[in-house]
């Protein structure tokens, strides 16, 4: 079956913004209010939800954060559903999500990442409805770095387009910017160089091409989906992907040996079937004495036999590549014959 991509944003275009997951706290209000405006300026008509602010783990609760979902997924005059951020237990909506009718229905870009793939991943599995993954609200009024393309660019590309990213090189090193201090930052802090690390056993520090259609996702929350009918990785490849797939990883916060845990568990999952390389993000979570994060990944997916690549900027580390999932995909890993690092997707 071929993936369905949502219609190319245009200026009038209604965006919904809703919290599935958590909601912004009274603090961070003047810096919600500039990602909103910032969208409003670019000839966006923005759709605000009742879940949306507070200061709790959830933004409302259950069943009214499913339904406010619901509606802008199903309403066809929202054209892209944007979170502010992720959160913690947006698991919750799983069951009350209406997969059915989301699937008939025309369908809408939805974006972001972190606890938000929690939802957003499965919406792709379930529907082979495109998604993308790598910034959200809060990140929306931040100028990216030369290489990397911004969600509302990738969203507004024709179908068909390719869409081509490259690491810039640089990322931030620690901390993060003050949205309560200065609300209005728009210039991502990129304090120290870095570049892709290949990590496959036998393999290391030589170049890679991988191909296949991008599965991205969160492993602190993916780890919870896998194996239930809500992350059935396989009968997507089945459907969607029988030339393979490329699965690109966000390690959040947990250490190496929780993460290696939870790759071992979503490969007997059935996770990683099919797979034709795997992008690990660049990460802050914190190794042990015994064991690294890149060890981690290494010890859990070096079996698979397939490029994996490390410190690609698909997670939680600024700067984020908004990479399209099930899109056709080119990942390029060329660091010494000027090929650079590059990730090529298709809009097709």
């Amino acid at each position: 079956m071929t993936v369905r991509y949502p219609a190319p944003l245009r200026p009038g275009d209604a965006i919904g913004v809703t919290a599935p997951s958590a909601g912004v706290p009274d603090r961070l209000g003047a810096r919600l209010d500039v990602a909103l405006q910032w969208l409003r300026d670019r000839g966006f008509r923005v759709e605000v939800g009742d879940c949306l602010r507070g200061g709790g783990v959830v933004s409302a609760p259950r069943e009214q954060r499913a339904a406010e979902l619901n509606r802008m997924l199903l309403d066809p005059r929202v054209r892209a559903v944007v979170p502010p951020w992720g959160g913690e237990t947006g698991i919750d909506l799983l069951e009350l999500i209406a997969w059915e009718a989301v699937a008939a229905a025309e369908p809408t870009w939805c974006v972001g990442f972190s606890d938000t793939s929690t939802w957003l991943t499965p919406l792709t599995l379930l529907t082979g409805v495109a998604t993308l993954h790598g910034q959200n609200l809060m990140d929306t009024p931040y100028a990216t770095p030369d290489g990397i393309r911004h969600w509302v660019d990738v969203a507004s590309a024709p179908r068909g387009s390719e869409v081509e990213q490259r690491s810039p090189g640089r990322f931030r090193a620690e901390g993060w910017d003050d949205y309560e201090r200065d609300p209005a930052v728009s210039t991502f802090t990129l304090d120290a160089p870095g570049t892709w690390t290949r990590l496959d056993p036998g393999h290391e520090g030589e170049p890679a091409r991988l191909t296949g259609r991008l599965l991205p996702g969160c492993v602190e929350t993916m780890v919870a989906v896998a194996g239930t009918r809500f992350g059935d990785v396989p009968a997507f490849a089945r459907e969607h992907a029988p030339d393979g797939l490329l699965h690109a990883l966000d390690v959040c916060e947990w250490p190496a040996p929780d993460i290696g845990r939870a790759l071992h568990g979503m490969r007997l999952a059935g996770w990683f079937d099919g797979s034709r390389g795997v992008l690990v993000s660049r990460t802050r979570a914190p190794g042990t004495d015994t064991m690294t994060q890149h060890e981690a990944v290494v010890d859990a997916l070096g079996g698979l036999g397939v490029p994996i690549l490390a410190d690609v900027e698909c997670g939680h580390v600024p700067p984020y590549l908004a990479l399209v999932a099930a899109a056709r995909t080119e990942v390029v890993h060329a660091p010494d014959d000027g090929g650079g690092h590059r990730v090529t997707q298709w809009l097709d």
